[in-house]
């Protein structure tokens, strides 16, 4: 089997994962489904596949069959660069590849919102885009990030697991360093972060008590801090951060948090019309009626207050879900799947 080959024909159909497992024939994920190729592999097909991937690594298998799995990238000329996560599974060798480009997204190619990637501009502060798993909220930061790097001269230290998009330096310097490869966990990179005379940090999650604690304080001493949550919408956003605390920090942490958040975004991919998949974003930009809502423990106001904000840029979920179904970009069946408000939502698409 060509494996170069196959990589290559995996990049440019647009794949973000690749699967090599037994039992399965070898598979890559793209626009949110899963295209298989060839027969299915059987042990000795997987046992080829990852000898010519330590090779692409220039890695010694014995690794994997040492410790049972195994965490490292290789890069391809003219194809592109693979974070590799090798493991043992029913007795037989697998991987799973992360596709890591290098080339950048284009924003207005991928509909990101000029009022979400105009958060560039931002000096301070603390700017989180949330979203379930494969929303694109990497792929939003990323276009972030291209756009400081290119506008001004700044020291951006990127802390990802894995990487995903290279960024060359431009106008900025961009430092991007890789959880367990680069550095031993967000928490120890973070603090280190600190030390590096950074403006911009991106933090590609933020898992801990720890890496909040230090987040809020890096934004609070007049860095830029990029992260990410897995919660969708930005009241749920802020009661999650609250929430990690212990009881008796969590009414002054609302107050940091209010001082320091410039904005939420929460997005999550749609199935197009067109058989792609389409962004959907609830963008809320912090005004002072918000930070009192966070101040006050009363972001159950905060999601009105979004909906009825469009003149200031802000926008709710629902609403960028009815503007998609409106440009006849989604069905109605999927506009209502992913409401946030399914009765609401119902009465707009005029459905019983």
């Amino acid at each position: 089997m060509e494996l170069k080959k196959i990589l290559e024909d995996a990049v440019k159909d647009h794949a973000s994962d690749i699967f090599v497992v037994g039992g399965k024939a070898l598979s890559y994920r793209t626009n949110g489904s899963i295209v298989s190729i060839g027969e299915k592999l059987l042990p000795p097909d997987t046992e080829e596949i990852l000898q010519q991937i330590y090779g692409f690594a220039g890695r010694d298998i014995s690794t994997l069959e040492r410790d049972h799995d195994d965490d490292f990238s290789f890069s391809l000329t003219n194809v592109g660069r693979f974070r590799v996560n090798a493991f043992m599974q029913r007795g037989s060798k697998a991987a799973v590849l992360k596709v890591v480009l290098f080339q950048l997204p284009d924003s207005e190619v991928l509909r990101i919102p000029k009022q979400v990637i105009d958060l560039y501009e931002r000096t301070k502060g603390f700017i989180l885009v949330t979203g379930p798993t494969g929303s694109g909220k990497s792929t939003t930061l990323a276009c972030l990030i291209d756009k400081i790097n290119k506008n001004r001269e700044a020291h951006i230290i990127t802390l990802e697991d894995p990487l995903e998009f290279l960024h060359k330096h431009d106008r900025s310097i961009v430092s991007q360093r890789e959880i367990y490869m680069d550095t031993p966990s967000y928490e120890r990179g973070l603090r280190a972060a600190l030390r590096e005379a950074p403006n911009v940090i991106l933090l590609g999650e933020m898992r801990d008590f720890e890496t909040i604690s230090i987040a809020m304080s890096a934004a609070e001493t007049g860095q830029l801090v990029f992260s990410t949550l897995h919660t969708v919408g930005a009241a749920n956003t802020i009661d999650r951060i609250v929430d990690v605390f212990p009881a008796n920090q969590q009414k002054q942490v609302r107050i940091q948090i209010s001082m320091v958040l410039q904005a939420v975004i929460s997005q999550q991919l749609i199935p197009s019309t067109k058989g792609n998949l389409v962004p959907a974003f609830e963008i809320m930009i912090c005004n002072n009626a918000i930070r009192t809502m966070i101040r006050e423990s009363k972001t159950y106001q905060i999601d009105s207050t979004i909906y009825s904000s469009g003149d200031t840029g802000m926008v709710s979920m629902d609403t960028s879900i009815f503007n998609l179904y409106s440009e006849g970009l989604i069905t109605a069946e999927n506009a209502l799947a992913h409401s946030l408000n399914p009765d609401a939502m119902k009465k707009k698409l005029g459905m019983k």
